[in-house]
C-alpha cells in the first residue's frame, strides 16, 4: 500500500490563500560535499515547499544549489519566517542530509498545514551527484522531483506534483499522490522496485532486454505494455478458491522472470514500455 502517513499527519490542506507579498525575498547558497571512501554515497533531501533536481556527474564530491523564496504579508511576518522556517544541512561520512524544518512538521518529521501564517517559504534544491550515488527525495508541495543519469538505488516521493527520473539504474521505491509518475531506464532493475501514482499516469521504459516477474493494479485506467508477457496463476483463498478482481493485484511474467516489479495507479494508466518503442 503506498505510504502516505510518511508525509503528512493531522490534516492536509495545500491550498492557501495567496500572499500580499509586501515582501519578496531570494537568496541563493552553493555548497560542495566531498565524498571519500568505500561507504555507500547517498544523499536525502527532505523538503517541504519546491522542487528538486538532481543530476549525475562524474567527480567525488556533490555540487549544491538551493535558491530560496520568501514571501510575507509583512517585514513583521518575514522576520517571523526566518525564525521559524530553516534549512538543516548536515553530513556524515558519505551521507549528504538537507532537511527543510519548521512549525509545519510533525513529531515523526511528516508535514502539515492548517491555516494561514502569513508567509510562504520555498526552497528549490539542484544537486550533481556523482553516478553511484543512492538518493532519497521527497516534497510536499508546489515543485516537481527531476532525477537523470544517476545509478543508485533510490526512494522518491512527490505530494502535489510529478516524478520524473531518466537514465538511471538502480532500484527502489518512486510514488506521486497527486501527479505522473515517468521513468526511463539506462540499466534495467536487479532488485524488487515499485512505481505509483494516485491521481496520475504510471509510465516506466525498460531496456528490452528487461526479464522481470511484474504486477500491477489500478482502479480506474487500464493496463499496456510492449513485453510479451505470460500470466501467473492467481494464488487461491485459505479455502482453495480463486478469487478475480478488477481491483486486485495481477501477476505476469517477462522473459525468464527475475526481481519484482510494482506499479500501482489507482486514477491513471499503467504503461510498461520497451525503449526501443
Amino acid at each position: 500500500m503506498p505510504k502516505y502517513l510518511s508525509i503528512a499527519c493531522g490534516l492536509l490542506i495545500v491550498c492557501l490563500p495567496a500572499l500580499a507579498d509586501d515582501v519578496d525575498q531570494r537568496d541563493t547558497l552553493e555548497k560542495t560535499f566531498p565524498f571519500s571512501g568505500a561507504a555507500v554515497r547517498k544523499v536525502i533531501v527532505d523538503n517541504v515547499e519546491g522542487s528538486i533536481q538532481v543530476t549525475g556527474r562524474s567527480g567525488s564530491e556533490i555540487r549544491l544549489i538551493v535558491r530560496k523564496r520568501l514571501r510575507a504579508d509583512s517585514p513583521e511576518k518575514a522576520a517571523e519566517a526566518r525564525r521559524d522556517v530553516s534549512l538543516d544541512i548536515s553530513q556524515d561520512a558519505n551521507t549528504v542530509r538537507l532537511y527543510v524544518d519548521g512549525p509545519f512538521r510533525c513529531r515523526d518529521g511528516g508535514a502539515r498545514f492548517h491555516g494561514r501564517r502569513g508567509y510562504h517559504v520555498r526552497y528549490d534544491f539542484e544537486l550533481q551527484v556523482p553516478p553511484d550515488t543512492a538518493v532519497s527525495l521527497k516534497t510536499v508541495n508546489d515543485g516537481e522531483i527531476k532525477v537523470e543519469g544517476v545509478a543508485g538505488d533510490y526512494e522518491v516521493e512527490n505530494i502535489n506534483g510529478g516524478i520524473q527520473m531518466a537514465e538511471v539504474s538502480g532500484s527502489g521505491r518512486v510514488y506521486a499522490l497527486n501527479g505522473r509518475v515517468q521513468v526511463l531506464f539506462h540499466e534495467n532493475p536487479r532488485a524488487a522496485s515499485s512505481f505509483g501514482s494516485l491521481n496520475g499516469e504510471v509510465r516506466v521504459s525498460f531496456q528490452p532486454s528487461l526479464a522481470a516477474d511484474l504486477r500491477f493494479k489500478t482502479f480506474n485506467g487500464g493496463v499496456f505494455t510492449d513485453f510479451p508477457v505470460s500470466y501467473l496463476p492467481v494464488q487461491p483463498t485459505s479455502e482453495g478458491k480463486f478469487v478475480y478482481k478488477s481491483n486486485e493485484w495481477s501477476s505476469v511474467r517477462v522473459a525468464r522472470g527475475g526481481p519484482e516489479l510494482s506499479f500501482d495507479a489507482f486514477n491513471g494508466n499503467i504503461r510498461i514500455l520497451s525503449r526501443e518503442q
